[in-house]
């Protein structure tokens, strides 16, 4: 599987001062990455990195070229998410504008897209309602459907279950390793330490530094050691 994500000894930080340092890493097509640590850790800092919006201090950081204008982001639930003053569908269509260079209309072919997609998420009964009206779980599952339309071979989840209940979590997690099977590679940024060693294929444990990174079986031996 080729490679689509390389970092190699990068440095991120604002205003001159770095957050973290030497970060080493790779992303393979199909892998399912999760990436944990505390709070200040650089998670996000590394997301933002990834997505284009934070150039590094120093080091490289390589992006096939066919993830241009090809990756789905679902970041931390905002509240003002919650209150999109558009339907379902019009929120899963606006994910096309990703794929787009400059605005312009919505093709047949981008409401093909988010007609399967939100199929996909099993919203199907509820494209027409108002997001604003969707509980938590499906709040998530109609912007994950909006990411997937920007996505091909890319998605990036920050915390995308924070906020829902035990049921909704469980469900959400169960359609992102769907995706996963599927041959989307999934980046994730989580908390939840018991989905990491179930679900993905690699940990990258962030501190000031990068303290670990392999496969989710090689955490699973070396979790609670020095450093880890």
């Amino acid at each position: 599987m080729s490679t689509l994500i390389r970092f190699e000894n990068v440095t991120l930080g604002y205003e001159g001062q770095p957050v973290i340092k030497d970060l080493n890493f790779e992303v393979n097509e199909g892998d399912y990455l999760c990436v944990i640590g505390e709070n200040g850790s650089g998670k996000s800092t590394m997301m933002k990195a990834l997505l284009g919006f934070l150039t590094p201090m120093s080091g490289t950081i390589y992006k096939d070229k066919k993830l241009k204008n090809a990756i789905g982001y679902l970041p931390q639930q905002q509240p003002s998410q919650a209150d999109f003053p558009a339907s379902v569908k019009e929120v899963v269509l606006s994910g096309c504008q990703g794929r787009k260079k400059i605005f312009s209309f919505y093709s047949a072919a981008d409401r093909k897209l988010a007609e399967r997609n939100i199929e996909k998420m099993n919203i199907g009964h509820l494209k027409n309602r108002s997001f604003r009206e969707l509980s938590g779980g499906q709040k998530q599952r109609a912007l994950l459907a909006r990411a997937m339309c920007a996505a091909e071979d890319l998605m990036l989840l920050d915390e995308p279950v924070s906020g829902l209940d035990p049921t909704a979590t469980v469900d959400l997690y169960k359609t992102i390793e769907q995706l996963n099977r599927d041959g989307m590679t999934v980046i994730m940024i989580t908390h939840d330490i018991g989905h990491v060693t179930d679900a993905a294929s690699h940990v990258l444990k962030l501190g000031h530094t990068m303290l670990f990174f392999g496969t989710a079986e090689e955490y699973r031996e070396n979790a609670g050691k020095e450093g880890i």
